[in-house]
């Protein structure tokens, strides 16, 4: 399920997001484990630990006994992390946005920028795929044709 939704960047900056909606918790509070992370997210806890130690996630709240509790926000993060892998995007670039964000809206103008090259990047391999569709089109209607000409008696 998706949704559109306001939520806010570790900054505190509000932001409209598309994302999967975050499951409800097991007892309705706005916390979660590595594992139903993980669960939902298809990310390992592993990875969940690295994209931490990276700087990739913001500050995970730790419970009493230090278990890594997620929030809402951190699935919305993880979400918007996922489409930037998607794109192709380096992870060096991903941790420096993250970086971006943490450090403010002053930095709205070089966040602008990586998602703008970004989606420069994704918009040329868009077009080189079209063309290798179109390729791959022209080869199969090829097939096709020598097929029914070998099939005419």
């Amino acid at each position: 399920m998706t949704v559109m939704e306001t939520r806010t960047e570790a900054s505190g900056t509000a932001v409209r997001a598309s994302g999967p909606a975050a499951p409800p918790s097991p007892d309705g509070q706005d916390h979660y484990t590595i594992s139903e992370v993980a669960a939902h997210t298809g990310l390992s806890a592993y990875t969940l630990r690295w994209y931490e130690r990276i700087g990739l996630m913001p500050h995970i709240d730790r419970s009493h006994t230090g278990q890594r509790r997620y929030r809402n926000r951190d699935l919305n993060w993880l979400a918007f992390v996922g489409k930037l892998r998607l794109t192709g995007m380096p992870v060096a670039d991903m941790v420096r946005y993250a970086e971006l964000v943490r450090e403010g809206e002053h930095t709205f103008p070089e966040r602008q920028e990586l998602l703008e090259q970004t989606r420069r990047d994704v918009r040329a391999r868009i077009t080189e795929l079209q063309d290798t569709l179109a390729v791959l089109d022209y080869k199969i209607d090829n097939y096709a044709c020598a097929r029914m000409a070998s099939e005419r008696p």
